[in-house]
């Protein structure tokens, strides 16, 4: 059973969500919010395998709200539901850890698709299932106006290092593409998450294309 939150501040939302939602026998939704105080309550309190989130909401925004999902129940997936979305709102609701991007006017299609592509593993962007999100976060990038380009204090070598790592390269790959060690590759990614202040490799990954530290390719 997917057990399913839903945060809209439109009671009629609810409803309709709700109701499409009722038709699959795997789906339960086990709770609801008006506004993005309850979405966060609600999803820390319940922990559920979903919840389907309204961009627009009030006393706080869905991004904000988000943020504090992932900082205290990272499990849930996340599905951002919003009539409007700019290419830079969808790459920040990625990199903030949104699985998910359905738009209002499509809900009635690709709902039960979308949470169940979610449930699989895989991402919901544009209105189909996405399995490379690095690749997909590449594509909205050369969408966006490249922005004055910030290096957060990282040298030009750490910059090459943090190109191999969007290029899904190892730290062998990497130790031998630049002719280091592989514990000279280890001090610069550990230099370079504390300059990022970021902890993983896709963490690293993500921040660098919503920064565009890297050129999309």
């Amino acid at each position: 059973m997917v057990r399913i939150v839903l945060a809209d501040d439109h009671p009629v939302v609810r409803v309709g969500l709700r109701n499409m939602l009722a038709a699959e026998e795997d789906f339960e939704v086990i709770g609801e919010a008006a506004d993005g105080d309850e979405a966060i309550t609600q999803t820390l309190e319940l922990e559920p395998d979903i919840l389907l989130l309204d961009l627009m909401m009030p006393r706080l925004p869905g991004i904000e709200a988000m943020r504090a999902i992932m900082n205290g129940s990272p499990r849930v997936k996340i599905i951002l539901l919003t009539s409007t979305i700019t290419t830079q709102q969808i790459i920040e609701a990625l990199q903030i850890g949104a699985r998910g991007i359905v738009l209002k006017d499509a809900v009635a299609d690709h709902l039960q698709t979308s949470i169940r592509t979610v449930m699989a593993g895989d991402y919901w962007i544009g209105g189909q299932r996405v399995v490379n999100l690095l690749s997909a976060l590449h594509s909205l990038m050369q969408q966006v106006e490249a922005p004055q380009r910030k290096t957060f204090g990282l040298t030009p070598r750490e910059m090459e290092v943090v190109g191999s790592i969007v290029e899904g390269c190892s730290n062998r790959d990497i130790a031998r593409q630049y002719s280091l060690s592989e514990e000279t590759v280890k001090r610069h990614l550990s230099n370079i998450f504390d300059k990022t202040g970021v902890s993983t490799r896709l963490e690293l990954a993500l921040f660098a294309i919503a920064h565009q530290l890297v050129t999309p390719q």
